[in-house]
């Protein structure tokens, strides 16, 4: 496992664990927890959570990424495989799962070896904020539903910039700020009163799912999100809503 990195940490959200106000440098440890603990339940509790509609999201996602046989992928926050699965059968080239958790990455290798899909692809073990990569290393990079729960995104930002070619390309889907106030109203009181007694029903982990609403509520909005990565030096930015701003698709390139 690598070690969370201790330094100063500029992302506001580094200081926050849900709700719970931590030291910075004790956050990537917690994370790795809470997603050691959920991994052998955490594509049932999706599927549950969402109603399968984190499917569409992730087809869409895919469909946006537009998968090319001569380029390689590094997908960072890995967790059981389902984008870089995507982006193979969708005739992508060779795909590298990275991801903190050592615990998903094995549900994950465990289910493309039951499915026959192990092919042109790998497993590494990573943060990243410090990405075990050289520049300059992967034509498309992507991020689902893990950018939320890195300590300092703009590190990671900046880091996935780094280790993209020049023109290569980055995608993000992840929970947003839903664009229709009625529906932001209900989507808030949904996450608060049933993703954590769904939580301690079928993972026997009610805090892990209140530190995943929490984690919702802190991320950047979409505007904001793009002032980040213009940060991070990434340029041709854009954003996609889905389900009228539940998750989001930002893309960009490196130049």
């Amino acid at each position: 496992m690598i070690p969370s990195m201790n330094r100063n940490i500029s992302s506001p959200e580094g200081a926050w664990f849900g709700d719970r106000a931590v030291d910075p440098s004790e956050k990537t440890g917690l994370v790795r927890g809470v997603f050691d603990r959920v991994a052998s339940r955490y594509d049932l509790m999706n599927d549950l959570m969402s109603a399968g509609v984190h499917r569409v999201w992730k087809a869409r996602f895919i469909r946006d990424l537009n998968p090319r046989p001569h380029e390689a992928l590094l997908d960072v926050a890995a967790g059981t495989g389902d984008i870089a699965t995507g982006w193979r059968s969708s005739g992508g080239g060779p795909a590298i799962l990275c991801d903190i958790n050592e615990a998903m990455l094995s549900q994950g290798r465990d289910r493309a070896m039951d499915r026959g899909k192990l092919s042109g692809m790998s497993w590494a073990v990573g943060n990243a904020e410090c990405l075990p990569f050289p520049d300059r290393s992967f034509d498309a990079y992507t991020i689902a539903f893990g950018l939320r729960n890195v300590t300092d995104i703009d590190a990671a930002l900046c880091e996935a910039r780094r280790v993209l070619k020049p023109g290569g390309r980055f995608f993000c889907l992840e929970f947003s700020r839903v664009a229709i106030l009625p529906l932001r109203k209900i989507y808030d009181a949904y996450s608060e009163a049933v993703i954590p007694r769904l939580g301690a029903l079928i993972a026997q982990d009610r805090d892990a799912y209140a530190y995943l609403v929490e984690s919702i509520r802190r991320f950047p909005t979409q505007e904001v999100l793009i002032e980040r990565m213009e940060r991070a030096g990434f340029a041709f930015i854009s954003y996609r809503n889905l389900s009228a701003g539940i998750a989001a698709i930002h893309r960009a390139r490196r130049i």
